[in-house]
């Protein structure tokens, strides 16, 4: 018997760990001899045909789908064109998307077989089993399943009284079969399961029961990463550092072995971040962790109608410390659609958390997921929402699709001019002209609005262009600077191949830069000499830098706002890249 389980990612960088867990928990627990489970991996991205194509290929004879709202849309579809090739094959589901008002989700697919609700390690073993020795769906816990006359029927739980068993983390074995650096995925990884809160818009505090894997095991689990020394492994506990000996246990584990490559990224609860954390954090390796932290709002009425236990004052002193130790890459949350909080409240949470100057600033919009209080109490609320996955805010008693349709403006400029990193110097001095970060990143969504083809692609050369125009045409005054700031903040990153049509024509002192770049290279190739480094030529010496003057000082800009002559020629240096804003080392010879 072939079991075929199947996983649709959002990106072909994302993992599912979620069926490669069913997958190791059913060999290690034991399996028929003829029975095999294989995992096949696809994106949203994929043509759906070809997807099909490759599941049919594969002839499984149970086909079963990992669902979330990211790919609910596709897996219905695929599971209609199944089960019109193949009537004969059970398809079964599970994950979030469907573990929840199942009945409904039987009668809108007929295709389906039945669904798997819940935590599945146990389920999908005792399916396996029921499958293999002919037995009765009815014998399997913790399903739901197309009865012979197609009335749904449900089963009992996994314990005793109708109590349900919770999974034991220690019982699962290491899930991903080959790790490698080359794959370039991120690894997704748990070390716990549960969450102490209570948030009203999050399925994660439906389950309250907090449990940890061993921590023995957890260490065995980090050798096979940093030993194929893979570039990020992402732990997927929903608060990781909910459990303080568990977190720092982990924490100094990857301090001591660190490899030097690969990264760590948590979801943590930065008011839960005590002093000894953040000694711990102070001896880390820039870029060696990083910490996702969920504030989602400042606003009190709206943080106690969401359940959410926090102190702002405090996440925002805790975040402050961590971005004075300069290692850590910070990516702090907003969501908008909240209660009693319309666009103008909206606007403070954001000044108050951009206030904070986190690595990323995530802005995104309320999902309405079944399953969640704020589902249950959508009417109370006044929540519209799209009536497809991933069901998310169009209005609410306090926002409406006006508003909304403002904010996802704002939300794509942060993630444009913000997020990527590729203009903070240009930004920082724009943010000079404006009262409030907020209403810059609103007046530079209207014209960016009216000023760009919808959903045409841009380069970062077009991106720059508009970014100056901008200025033009809102504040003068900044132009001159932010033209400068644009080329300093290109070549911090890029030794770009072609100068933007913008830039300052640098033929009138080609020869001075040539007499210090060459004078540079021959005091670094004297130094080399002497520590017995190996001697780099000129040539590649060139390809590894970049020489630039500019109209006027970018870092008096800065620092005073002021334009004056430019010190001299600035050297940017690839060879020697920041680990956190993989920026080149720059400075004036």
């Amino acid at each position: 018997m072939k079991i075929l389980l199947t996983a649709i990612n959002a990106k072909y960088i994302h993992s599912n760990p979620a069926v490669v867990d069913l997958k190791a928990y059913a060999e290690s627990a034991g399996l028929a001899p003829d029975t095999t489970i294989h995992v096949a991996t696809y994106t949203i991205n994929q043509p759906k045909d070809q997807t099909l194509r490759d599941i049919y290929a594969a002839t499984p004879d149970v086909l079963i789908f990992s669902c979330y709202i990211w790919n609910i849309t596709l897996v219905t579809s695929l599971v209609g064109d199944m089960a019109a090739l193949r009537p004969d094959l059970p398809i079964w589901l599970g994950g979030p998307e469907v573990s929840y008002e199942c009945e409904e989700t039987l009668a809108c697919l007929p295709g389906v077989t039945g669904i798997m609700i819940g935590e599945g390690e146990l389920i999908f073993h005792r399916l396996v089993q029921a499958y293999e020795n002919g037995a009765p769906l009815t014998s399997v816990p913790g399903i739901i399943f197309r009865g012979n006359d197609g009335t749904p029927v449900r089963t009992g739980t996994l314990g005793k009284n109708g109590q349900a068993t919770a999974f034991d983390l220690s019982d699962l074995p290491f899930p991903y079969e080959n790790v490698s650096a080359d794959s370039h995925r991120i690894y997704y990884y748990e070390s716990s399961r549960g969450c102490p809160f209570s948030c009203s818009y999050c399925l994660s505090s439906v389950d309250k029961h907090l449990r940890f894997r061993d921590l023995t095991q957890v260490f065995r689990d980090l050798d096979r990463f940093l030993e194929a020394r893979v570039p990020q492994v992402k732990f997927i506990d929903r608060t990781f550092n909910a459990g303080k000996a568990h977190a720092m246990a982990i924490w100094q584990y990857i301090l001591e072995h660190d490899n030097g490559v690969t990264n760590f990224h948590f979801e943590a609860a930065a008011d839960l971040i005590d002093e000894a954390m953040l000694a711990l954090f102070a001896r880390m390796r820039p870029g060696l962790i990083q910490l996702e932290i969920g504030v989602q709002s400042t606003n009190p009425d709206t943080l106690a109608t969401i359940r959410r236990v926090m102190d702002f004052d405090k996440v925002s002193a805790v975040v402050q410390k961590i971005n004075a130790l300069g290692n850590i890459h910070q990516h702090l949350d907003l969501i908008a659609g909240l209660p009693f909080e319309d666009y103008t409240r909206f606007g403070q949470s954001f000044d108050e958390v951009f206030a904070l100057a986190p690595a990323q600033l995530q802005l995104g919009f309320l999902k309405v997921l079944k399953g969640s209080y704020m589902f249950d109490h959508r009417g109370d609320y006044g929540l519209i929402y799209t009536a497809d996955a991933p069901y998310e805010v169009l209005r609410t008693k306090w926002l409406t699709f006006d508003d909304v349709i403002r904010l996802k403006g704002i939300e794509d400029m942060v993630e444009r001019f913000y997020n990527s990193h590729q203009f903070d110097n240009a930004v920082t001095y724009l943010l000079r002209f404006f009262d409030r970060p907020f209403t810059f990143f609103e007046a530079l969504a209207a014209f960016f609005d009216t000023h760009t083809q919808p959903g045409a692609a841009l380069s970062r050369a077009a991106l720059c262009a508009v970014l100056l125009d901008f200025a033009k045409e809102n504040v003068p005054e900044a132009a001159a600077g932010l033209q400068t700031l644009l080329i300093f903040d290109i070549y911090l990153r890029e030794k770009a191949k072609s100068r933007p049509a913008f830039a300052e024509d640098v033929a009138a002192h080609k020869s001075l830069i040539s007499e210090k770049a060459r004078s540079l290279w021959e005091n670094e190739s004297a130094s080399d000499a002497q520590s017995d480094h190996p001697a780099v030529s000129y040539k590649q010496f060139l390809h590894d830098t970049h020489q630039e003057v500019f109209a006027c000082d970018p870092e008096e800009l800065l620092s005073s706002g002021q334009i004056v002559p430019c010190r001299g020629v600035y050297h940017f240096d690839y060879r020697k890249r920041d680990p956190l804003t993989y920026n080149a080392a720059v400075r004036v010879i």
